[in-house]
C-alpha cells in the first residue's frame, strides 16, 4: 500500500513538473504573425510583428513618415498593408487574412532573416571585424532585432525597385569596424539600424527617391551608394529627419 502511494505521488509530481516545463517552452516561431485575421482597431504582439513587416510601405511618394511599431492597428498600419497588398497583386482591403499572411510569411526565411537578405551581409565590415552582432553600442540581441527590422524595409525597397538585387556595402558596425572606416562616433551603424546600399540597375538618385517612401528617417546619397537608417524610431541620440534636399 505504501509502495503504491509512493509511486502515485511520484507520478503526480512528474506530471506537474512536465506541465510547468511545457508552459515555459518558448514558441518555435521566433517571429510569429499568428493565425487571426488582423484589421484596423486590433491590438497585440501579432499586430506589432505585422507593423515590422510592412514598415517599408510607409508612403506612396516621398514623405517624412514611418509606420509606428506599437502593436496598435491604426490608420497608418492599414494604409501600409494596402500598399503591400497592391504591390503584390492582392485585394487592397487593408485586412490581413490568410492570403496576405501567407505572402508575408513567404518573405521570411527559416532563420528569422528575410527572403532576400542574410544576417551575414550585415556583420561588421562584412565580417572583417566579426561574424556576429556584438561590440556595438547596444546588446547583440538588440542589434539583431534592429537589423531584422531594417531587412523588412529593404525588402520593400527591393520590390519597389522592380525586384532588383540590393547589395549591402555596410550594415552593422562594431566599434572596431566603425573606427576603421572613419564612422561618426554615434553612427547609426553601431546600433544596427543603418545600411549603405547599392541597387542593381539604379542610380543613387533613384535609390534615394525609393528610400523616401520606405519610412527611412536618415538618407544620405553618395557617389556610388545610398545610406539609409531609421534614427527617428530609436532613442539613440539622433531623433531627427536627415534627408537630402529635393534639388540634390
Amino acid at each position: 500500500m505504501i509502495k503504491r502511494l509512493t509511486v502515485l505521488v511520484l507520478l503526480t509530481l512528474g506530471l506537474v513538473l512536465a506541465l510547468l516545463l511545457v508552459q515555459h517552452i518558448p514558441s518555435a516561431a521566433a517571429y510569429d504573425l499568428g493565425t487571426r485575421t488582423l484589421q484596423r482597431g486590433m491590438k497585440g504582439d501579432d499586430v506589432k510583428e505585422l507593423q515590422i513587416r510592412v514598415a517599408g510601405w510607409a508612403a506612396d511618394s516621398a514623405q517624412q513618415t514611418y509606420v509606428v511599431v506599437d502593436g496598435d492597428f491604426g490608420p497608418g498600419t492599414e494604409a501600409a498593408v494596402k500598399r503591400f497588398q497592391r504591390a503584390y497583386g492582392l485585394t487592397a482591403d487593408g485586412v490581413v487574412g490568410s492570403q496576405t499572411r501567407q505572402l508575408l510569411n513567404s518573405l521570411e526565411d527559416s532563420d528569422g532573416s528575410t527572403a532576400h537578405f542574410a544576417w551575414s551581409e550585415f556583420y561588421g565590415c562584412q565580417g572583417k571585424y566579426g561574424t556576429d552582432f556584438s561590440g556595438g553600442k547596444v546588446s547583440s540581441s538588440a542589434v539583431k532585432e534592429n537589423v531584422r527590422r531594417l531587412m523588412w524595409k529593404l525588402e520593400a525597397l527591393r520590390k519597389k525597385a522592380g525586384n532588383s538585387p540590393v547589395n549591402i556595402n555596410s550594415g552593422f558596425r562594431n566599434t572596431t569596424c566603425n573606427t576603421s572606416v572613419g564612422g561618426a562616433s554615434n553612427s547609426m551603424h553601431l546600433y544596427g539600424v543603418a545600411a549603405d546600399i547599392r541597387v542593381s540597375g539604379k542610380t543613387p538618385y533613384q535609390v534615394q527617391a525609393l528610400a523616401k517612401t520606405c519610412g527611412f528617417s536618415g538618407i544620405g546619397r553618395y557617389t556610388t551608394f545610398v545610406h539609409v537608417d531609421s534614427r527617428m524610431e530609436y532613442p539613440y541620440g539622433s531623433q531627427f529627419w536627415w534627408w537630402p534636399s529635393t534639388t540634390q
